[in-house]
């Protein structure tokens, strides 16, 4: 299975503990795909929502296809993701009872289909995100005294 990234969202990393990962198709236009193979996305402020037993995600934007005529699509329009319905009701649950966010980590090409991954999330606190900091930094003096020593 050749797995081709287009665009990951490090800032839900840095903002948000995720605590577990789905893969959803998306219902896209023909423009879109051909600017995401293109790699011209954003997921920076992009969430996810579920409405009526559906799952979809806003404020992605999929910058309009460079070629594309006056059929153009919308760069942050709403767009539907594929997925289970076990899996959209055990995201329904734990929104709604523990107060997870559903935000998407990673967009990518799998055997020619657009996959959105999508994190069932918790939101850091300050001290969260400082203690995250210091553990990569404590990784990399680790790293860079190890590389020193065998020199």
């Amino acid at each position: 299975m050749a797995i081709k990234i287009i665009v990951n969202n490090k800032k839900a990393f840095h903002d948000y503990f995720i605590d577990e990962v789905f893969e959803a198709g998306m219902v896209l236009l023909g423009t879109e795909v051909k600017s995401l193979r293109l790699g011209k996305a954003n997921l920076k402020d992009a969430f996810c929502r579920i409405k009526d037993g559906e799952v979809f995600v806003n404020n992605l934007h999929i910058s309009p296809y460079e070629f594309g005529n006056r059929e153009n699509h919308d760069p942050t329009r709403v767009r539907k993701l594929l997925l289970n319905r076990a899996e959209i009701d055990k995201m329904t649950r734990k929104v709604e009872e523990r107060g997870f966010s559903l935000i998407p980590t990673k967009l990518y090409f799998k055997e020619g289909r657009v996959k959105m991954e999508i994190g069932l999330a918790r939101g850091k606190k300050l001290h969260d995100k400082r203690e995250t900091l210091k553990g990569k930094e404590a990784e990399r003096e680790m790293a860079r005294a190890l590389r020193d020593a065998h020199r």
